[in-house]
This record gives structure tokens, C-alpha cells and sequence, in this order.
């Protein structure tokens, strides 16, 4: 210390005075930071210099290096430092243990907050569904099948293509086929399978797509029930959630049923009854276990394993579930091998029948019987399976013999029987090309098939067969019709010329009767469409439509009774609940029993020599009448017998001529081939109301021949408001009777009448 400052105080500290380290934990620390982790003493506030000339001395003394000094920290430091554990064999503990605590440790933390990312999904998607409380299975859309009077299946209606099936009616290899393609563990899952999830996930990674679905029949039905078909995660958290509901509220197989009669399975077809009505044409109850298994197969590519579409590559699909149902027991290795051991078939949609326009029909008439059909149905018609099947067959040939060579493309066959039953409608030549039903929509020009109603109207009026009139160039007001012929005859009787179909006798008697008379004969006999109460209307020049006028001509073939066409005859519910009774007979008597029997005659000379000759049917009477529209449009046959009235219209759809075709050549044929094919086995009956009375019947008012053969309901029909009107004579008749309405009543009045008293 410098002798001009005694009066400070020297703190420096010799090396007996300096403080020894404080023991403690030892601290793994490199060596040249271990002075800077001793512990320093403290020194009052004020004492800076001498704490800084401490730390300085210390760092000198430690870059001196002094050997004893530092043999002395180093036992210190290992005096304080604790002993390691040490494991069996003497090796220190490894980072392996730990390493393993932490992998638990963060396992653990990561699923707590995955479980609760999952749940707020699950909770953010849930909340955009409906309330629970409000959850239902939607109501299937109802289906009306319809069925033919001798209960053969005319077709199902609706949205679905066929009707609900219970699981307990199906063969067991058809719900075995699905669940052992689509869902093994379907009655052990509990709506998801992770295991099938997982499969799926591996699989579709491996292949690098999507080449398996997890989804299980439960999700499908969740899906196809109450969400769209969009491919997204919300969609598919919901579809979860409603799978476990589904799970919840319905037993296996109750939610196996409604996916049966639910799933899409191609052509429109929803539901297994459905696609086996349009692949195989019969229920999903008689489906064999290659049917089941090509049924199953859809379910994977509706329209990729179609058996229309592809017969091959749903059969190869068909093979791979039946061995999939021997896996799972559906089926036994022999039940597989006689199923492959079928004959390859070639499948095509057996829907496109004619029977169809038949079941269009019906839909279009059944609102007004029952209303809006919101539940499975059961419509009874009138139709006869066989005949259905005739009339489209005698179609079809006609249009095989005469379509290319006449220039025609469509037709129409319509056959009612006496009772106004409709037995058999064809309304075009191909379903599947064309569903629009000429049979009841399409109206054209009828031509000479008008003509009986003029006729009618003639007899009405006091003419009869052996009237007299002239086949000549007729004009009236500028309107001269020709024939078809081009010549004239001269003097014929109405019989001819209504056999031969000539057109100035026609038009001369529509003159002398009234077109306003001829209308209105037509509209009583049947005819609903508008009429112009014109001359021409002779011709036939007001169209209609082949449905009402072979309705029209039922009253020649039954006795004189008109009829309503009908094709409906009783609607029940799925259970068997009556929603609907036909009832009623027909609307009486609209033709009196003379005019009837003279145009039965009249009628049945037009096959026996005059335009309908090939119409022909060998041991049966029969009456009717060809028709031609103006430069061949349109080529018609109405024809009956004691059994049946057919129509038959053969033509274009937009109104171009044929070549030359006529109702005798072209309708006249096809009419007869169904005709044939009708009536064969069948006892030939005669037309009630083809025989002439007798004069002495006439005069005496008894039964006459016509009037015994009339069916009884004509019995109690009523009389026409013109039966008491008097037939006038006509002056032009030669070697007919003079007729009068006016008949005697009981013995008197017929001595009377006999003997002049």
C-alpha cells in the first residue's frame, strides 16, 4: 500500500485466508467452466474492488495451472459427486429406457388430443344432421304392380321397378350372396368394421387407388336412406353416425331387408326384386344361386356387370361371389360347381314387352280411382296374358311382312270382349323404341271403318240391306268423293255397296240421314272424340283413336249393348285391403234388335265377298269393316265375333303415306293371325243379334232369334228414346218387308193384324 494513504485498510486476502470450496452436488460440467460454478462469498454492499480482485486472482490461479491445486479440486469434485446405479453386468444405464418413457409419454398426450379433434368432428358434422328425435327411416317409394286377369305380372310402376320382398321369402342363397360379396362380418360388426377399414386402407395403399370400399351394408343403407352420393369427409362422418343409429334401432335382419329392397342395381332398377324382374324376368323369390350370385356381383358396377350389358363379365363377377358364398358357407363346393355348370346365357331386359302400354295405361287411369298412390298396390286388369302375347305377335309378323315393302313403321292391335273387357292392347311395335301408345293416344283418319255408323244410321232411319242406290258421281256444295276403285257400279244394294266399301253411296246416305244423325249414332255407339257433322264425314275424315273406335263396334258383336272399355277390374293394398271394385255392366242398350241384325248381315258379307276377304276366320261367323285414309295414311280392320271385337291400325307415326297399303291387305292380315291364334280350342259361337225376326215374330212381338240370343243384362236395359219412332218404308226398296216399330200386344191385336179385323 502506497505510505501517503495510511488511513486505508488492506482487505487483500493471503492464500491461508482463502475461503475453501462449498461442498455439493457435483456438477457435470466440462473443466474449464467449473470456476464459474463455484460459490463465492458475499461481501458487503460497497466492497466492489476487493470482490473484483478476488475473481481476478482466482482466474490467474487457474490459468497458472498448478498440478496440486487441481488434484485437490478434482478429488473434491468427485468427493461430492454421487455414485450411478449400476446395472446387472456393471454396464451403466443406457438412453434406451428413457427414450421408451417418452415415446409412452407423448403416445399418451397425442391421443388425448386426438380423441379430442375427433370428437369436435364428430361433434361439428353431428350437429348439421336433424335432431335424433327426428331421425326415421324414409318410407319406401310406393310401387303398384300390376297384374293380368289370370294373375301373371304385367309390370311394376313406381320409382323402385318391383315390389318390397321379405327376407324370410327370399332363397337363402340370395341374402347369402350379398353379405358374403359386399360384408362378411355383418353380423358381427356393430355398423362400422374397422377391420374391414383397415384392409381396405392397406389394400388401396398397396395398389396406390381406390380399389376397396370399408363401407359396411349398414353404412351403404345409411348412405343410399338419407345422404347424397358426394365423396366427402363430412359425408362420410355422418354416414358413421347414422350407421350406429341404424345399428341401434334394427335387428341384422331387418336393416339386411331394407338394404335388399333399397340398393340401386342398375337399369333402374331398385331393389333385388326389381333387377331379377328386368334381367331374368321373374322375382327375386325364384332366382337360382347363379342369378343371386350375378345379382350380388351388381352391386360392385351396376352398369359395368349389367348381364344386358355384358353376359361374359357378369359371369366372371358371378364367379367370384359363388366363391366367396362356399367361404362363408352359403353355399357347398357341389352347389358351386352345378351352378357354373349352367349354360352361358345371353341375358337381355325382358321388360320392352307390349304388356307395357298395357301398365302405362293403368298408370295414367289410377288417380282417378284411388287418388295419390303413396303405398304398395295391386292392380287387377282385364287383360289375358295369352292374348296379350298373340296380339303382339301377330304385329310384329305383320310388320316383318309388310313394313319394307309398304312403307309402314307402327301399328296397334286392341281387343275387347263382349262386356267391354279390354283383353289385349298393343300400342306401338317396339316398346323400347317407342313408349308413346298409339292404341289409346295416337287419333287418325278412320276411313271406311266410319262407314257402319252412316249404315246405322240408314237402318235407323228405315232402310235396309236390300235398299237401293246409285253408285255415281255425286256432288254436294263442291264436294265430290270418288272411289277407290275409280269406276262406278250404277245401281247396288247397301249391303254391296257397304261390303265393297263405296264411297257415293256412303256419302249420298250421310246427305239423306244428316251428317248432324250420323254424329250422334256414332257418339251413342262409343265414339268420344269430336266429330265435324260434315258429308265427309261419311269418309271417316274425323280422327279417333283405335281404343274408342273398337269400342264402338262391340255393341255389332254383343246384342246391341254399349259398353265403357275398361281395364281395370279391382285395386287391393300390398295386405289385401279392397281400395277399389269395378262395378256395373255397361250403359244398356244402344242398338234396337232390327237395324242390329241388318248390319250384322251387312257386316259379315264384308268378309264373306267384299273388301275384308283375308280377314276370314274358318267355322266362325264374323262381321267388319276395312278402312283407308286419304293417299294410304292409315290402313284399319274392325272386326268381331260372338268372343271378341279387334282393332287393328297400321300406319306412320308422322301421317306419310304407305305404298298402296290398305285395311284389306295390311290390317285385315294381321287381324286375322291374332284372330286365329284367339279363337283356336275355343266352341264357335254365333253373334247375338245376326239373325233376322221373322214376319210373323215381327208382327206378333215374340222373342225373336236375335232377341233370344242377347245377353241377359239387355233384359233390363232401356230402349233407345227413338224405339217407338216408326220406320218409314223406304220407295226405292225392292223385295223387302214393310217394317214398323209399332207391334202388335197379345192375341187379339194379332188375329187382328192377320185377318184385317
Amino acid at each position: 500500500m502506497p505510505a501517503d494513504e495510511p488511513d486505508r485498510l488492506d482487505l487483500r486476502l493471503g492464500p491461508e485466508d482463502r475461503p475453501t470450496p462449498m461442498r455439493g452436488p457435483a456438477r457435470r460440467r466440462p473443466s474449464r467452466d467449473r470456476g464459474r460454478d463455484r460459490h463465492e462469498p458475499s461481501f458487503a454492499a460497497g466492497e466492489d474492488d476487493v470482490a473484483a480482485s478476488y475473481r481476478s486472482e482466482e482466474r490467474s490461479r487457474r490459468r497458472s495451472g498448478s498440478a496440486d491445486e487441481t488434484e485437490i479440486m478434482d478429488e473434491d469434485v468427485s468427493e461430492r459427486r454421487p455414485r450411478r446405479s449400476r446395472r446387472k453386468g456393471g454396464r451403466p444405464p443406457g438412453g434406451f429406457g428413457r427414450a421408451l418413457r417418452r415415446l409412452v409419454y407423448w403416445g399418451l398426450v397425442l391421443s388425448i388430443w386426438a380423441g379430442i379433434a375427433v370428437a369436435g368432428v364428430v361433434v361439428y358434422y353431428g350437429a348439421r344432421l336433424p335432431p335424433t328425435s327426428e331421425w326415421a327411416v324414409p318410407k319406401r317409394p310406393a310401387n303398384v304392380k300390376i297384374v293380368s286377369a289370370d294373375g301373371k305380372l304385367v309390370g311394376n310402376r313406381g320409382d323402385t321397378g318391383g315390389e318390397a320382398v321379405r327376407l324370410a321369402d327370399m332363397p337363402p342363397w340370395l341374402p347369402g350372396a350379398v353379405v358374403a360379396i359386399e360384408d362378411r362380418r355383418f353380423r358381427s360388426h356393430f355398423g362400422v368394421d374397422p377391420i374391414g377399414l383397415l384392409r381396405a386402407v392397406a389394400v388401396n395403399l398397396t395398389r396406390r387407388g381406390v380399389s376397396q370400399g370399408g363401407s359396411t351394408l349398414t353404412q351403404q343403407l345409411a348412405k343410399n336412406l338419407f345422404l347424397t352420393q358426394e365423396r366427402t369427409f363430412g359425408r362420410k362422418v355422418q354416414e358413421v353416425l347414422l350407421a350406429l343409429w341404424l345399428e341401434h334401432e334394427y335387428s341384422k335382419d331387418q336393416i339386411l331387408e331394407l338394404y335388399l329392397n333399397r340398393v340401386y342395381m342398375g337399369a333402374g332398377a331398385y331393389g333385388v326384386d326389381a333387377a331379377a324382374r328386368r334381367y331374368f324376368g321373374k322375382s327375386a323369390r325364384e332366382v337360382n344361386p347363379m342369378e343371386a350370385a350375378m345379382l350380388a356381383g351388381l352391386l360392385k358396377a351396376p352398369s359395368r356387370y349389367a348381364p344386358s350389358h355384358d353376359p361374359e363379365k357378369a359371369r366372371g363377377r358371378a364367379e367370384v361371389v359363388l366363391a366367396a358364398m362356399v367361404d362363408t358357407g352359403v353355399l357347398t363346393p357341389d352347389q358351386r360347381a352345378m351352378a357354373l355348370a349352367q349354360p352361358h346365357m345371353s341375358y337381355a331386359r325382358v321388360d320392352n314387352g307390349s304388356e307395357n302400354y298395357v301398365a302405362d295405361w293403368v298408370m295414367d287411369q289410377l288417380p282417378s280411382w284411388i287418388g295419390a298412390v303413396d303405398k304398395d298396390i295391386v292392380v287387377t286388369t282385364t287383360i289375358d296374358s295369352s292374348l296379350q302375347m298373340l296380339a303382339e305377335a301377330a304385329l310384329q309378323a305383320g310388320m316383318a311382312q309388310f313394313g319394307d315393302k309398304k312403307d309402314v313403321s307402327q301399328g296397334a292391335v286392341v281387343s275387347i270382349d263382349p262386356s267391354g273387357a279390354v283383353k289385349a292392347l298393343v300400342g306401338g311395335v317396339d316398346y323400347s323404341k317407342s313408349q308413346f301408345n298409339r292404341a289409346v293416344q295416337a287419333k287418325r283418319q278412320p276411313g271406311s271403318t266410319f262407314k257402319p255408323f252412316v249404315y246405322l244410321a240408314a237402318m235407323e232411319k228405315g232402310l235396309t240391306p236390300d235398299t237401293i242406290r246409285s253408285d255415281e258421281p255425286f256432288t254436294y256444295k263442291g264436294w265430290s268423293p270418288k272411289n277407290y276403285e275409280k269406276g262406278f257400279k250404277g245401281p247396288v244394294t247397301l249391303k254391296d255397296a257397304l261390303a265393297h266399301s263405296i264411297n257415293t253411296v256412303a256419302a249420298k246416305l250421310a246427305v239423306e240421314v244428316g251428317p248432324k244423325n250420323v254424329a250422334e249414332t256414332a257418339m251413342r255407339m262409343g265414339i268420344t272424340s269430336p266429330l265435324m257433322a260434315t258429308p265427309s264425314i261419311a269418309l271417316g275424315t274425323s280422327e279417333v283413336t283405335p281404343l274408342e273406335i273398337t269400342a264402338a263396334f262391340v255393341p255389332f258383336s254383343n246384342g246391341g249393348l254399349g259398353i265403357v272399355p275398361h281395364i281395370v277390374t279391382r285395386i287391393t293394398s300390398a295386405d289385401g285391403k279392397v281400395l277399389y271394385a269395378r262395378k256395373g255392366s255397361g250403359i244398356g242398350r244402344v242398338i234396337d234388335p232390327v237395324p242390329l241384325a241388318e248390319m250384322n248381315t251387312m257386316l259379315a258379307e264384308t268378309l264373306a265377298s267384299g273388301t275384308a276377304r283375308k280377314a276370314q276366320i274358318p267355322g266362325w261367323p264374323a262381321g267388319g269393316k276395312t278402312g283407308t285414309s286419304q293417299d294410304f295414311r292409315d290402313a284399319w280392320f274392325i272386326g268381331y265375333t260372338g268372343m271378341l271385337t279387334t282393332g287393328v291400325w297400321l300406319g306412320n307415326d308422322d301421317g306419310a303415306p304407305t305404298k298402296r297399303g290398305t285395311g284389306g291387305s295390311l290390317a285385315a292380315v294381321v287381324w286375322q293371325r291374332f284372330m286365329l291364334d284367339a279363337h283356336r280350342g275355343h266352341q264357335a259361337v254365333a253373334i247375338p243379334g245376326s239373325s233376322l225376326p221373322t214376319t210373323i215374330e215381327r208382327l206378333a212381338g215374340a222373342p225373336s232369334s236375335a232377341d233370344a240370343a242377347l245377353p241377359a243384362a239387355s233384359a233390363t236395359a232401356a230402349p233407345l228414346p227413338t224405339s217407338s219412332r216408326p220406320r218409314p218404308a223406304d220407295p226405292a226398296t225392292t223385295g223387302s218387308v214393310m217394317r214398323t216399330e209399332e207391334r202388335p200386344r197379345g192375341l187379339t191385336d194379332l188375329l187382328g193384324k192377320l185377318f184385317g179385323g
